[in-house]
This record gives structure tokens, C-alpha cells and sequence, in this order.
């Protein structure tokens, strides 16, 4: 059988469409422009698609379970066995009741854009939280608003938005360099101003759900900013 010229023309045009439109579903989005730097050095980037946990940049805490799955880092409660021990020793807050990681080597100034998601049943009786800096700034989600902590007594910030909803997945965004941080999710953004917003030589986001919860992250890219 024998294919006419116009044909070729036909097939090849019908190609490019379907190339083009499997780009647009796969969400070939454009790269992150931060706000707060001019500019950034990319520090680390998982996709967790080779099925390893890098342990030079994760830590998990609490024996909290985490595994990747189907290319999602994926956390959710301890075993039995040491929420038992934990109470028993009257140590329910870190008896892992919830997924608990730490991303480490994180720069003092940064950028980090990630795919984020909490599942549970509701948002009581904890809230699920990032906290930038271990204590020293934490963002916690509940359903009508997002507030920010800052050194857990220094200041609270509540606001009405951007808000992080349970059960589904987010595209999450941080920013921060001293007195500024940028919080924006799915695209909707709120600047924090604080003169005590600063690292401190704490080097690590903390992931925390809620308990009996799980937590996914994918698609992890941190920068330091310059």
C-alpha cells in the first residue's frame, strides 16, 4: 500500500497536534520565577521516581512509616510497637501517631516549590503544619484559615488565605529570606513581614499530618537564594 505525499502531510501535522497536546496534559508548566531573589542555586531536586529515599537530605522522625510509592514519598503513623512504648514511657507527643520528615540541608535564604499533600479525617485535633526551621516558623492549615507562628510565642499570624485543604494534592511554594516570607499555594500568594522571620542556623523544613494521617510530597526542588 502505498501512502500519497498529501497523506504524509496529513499524518505528520496530526502528529504535531497529539505532541502538542499530550504536552499540555502532562502539565508541562513554565519554571518557577521566585519574587525574593534575583537569583537562586539549585541546591536538590526529587521526583522520587527511583524508588530510594535520599537520606542525606530526608530524615524521618517519630519511626514514623515512609516509603515511595508509585514515584510519591509517602509517610503515614508509626507500628503499633513503639506508639505502645511511647505511651507506655508517657511520651504521646512523639509516639508517631502522625507522619513526621525533615528535609535537611536547607539554606538560610531558599526557594522550594514541591507537590504537597495531607490526608485525614479532619483537621482536629492537630493541624497539619510545615515548619520552616525546626520551632522557628511554623505554618499550620486549618479549613478557614493559614497562620503563621513564629518562634512559638514571638508572634501569630493568621490569615484567610492561600488555604491548604485535606485530601487533596497542592503545588506549594516558599520563599523566605530575612524579615519575608512568601507562602503561595495553587497559585494564590500571601507575603509574612516579621523582623524576627530569620532560620537561625536551623537547616530543615519539617513535614507533620495529622494523626493517622498520611503525608505525600513529589516533586521537590530546593534553591538557595542570592
Amino acid at each position: 500500500m502505498t501512502i500519497k505525499p498529501c497523506c504524509l502531510v496529513h499524518l505528520t501535522l496530526s502528529s504535531l497536534v497529539l505532541f502538542v497536546s499530550s504536552a499540555l496534559r502532562a502539565g508541562d508548566a513554565k519554571p518557577y520565577q521566585p519574587e525574593l531573589f534575583e537569583k537562586t542555586r539549585l541546591v536538590y531536586q526529587d521526583d522520587f521516581e527511583d524508588g530510594e529515599i535520599d537520606l542525606d537530605f530526608w530524615e524521618i522522625r517519630q519511626s514514623s512509616t515512609w516509603k515511595i510509592i508509585e514515584g510519591v514519598l509517602t509517610g503515614s503513623e508509626s507500628s503499633k510497637e513503639f506508639q505502645a512504648k511511647k505511651i507506655a514511657a508517657g511520651d504521646q507527643a512523639h509516639a508517631g501517631f502522625k507522619p513526621v520528615i525533615w528535609l535537611k540541608q536547607v539554606p538560610a535564604q531558599f526557594v522550594c516549590t514541591m507537590k504537597v499533600r495531607y490526608d485525614g479525617e479532619d483537621y482536629i485535633p492537630r493541624f497539619p503544619l510545615i515548619d520552616l526551621g525546626h520551632h522557628i516558623h511554623t505554618l499550620t492549615f486549618s479549613e478557614d484559615k493559614t497562620t503563621l507562628t513564629i518562634r512559638k510565642d514571638v508572634a501569630t499570624l493568621p490569615v484567610e488565605g492561600p488555604l491548604f485543604s485535606l485530601n487533596e494534592w497542592h503545588d506549594v511554594a516558599i520563599e523566605l529570606k530575612k524579615g519575608v516570607i512568601l507562602l503561595t499555594i495553587d497559585g494564590k500568594s500571601h507575603r509574612f513581614e516579621h523582623p524576627e522571620i530569620d532560620m537561625a542556623d536551623q537547616e530543615q523544613i519539617d513535614f507533620k499530618g495529622i494523626n493517622f494521617g498520611t503525608c505525600r510530597i513529589d516533586d521537590l526542588k530546593l534553591w538557595e537564594g542570592l
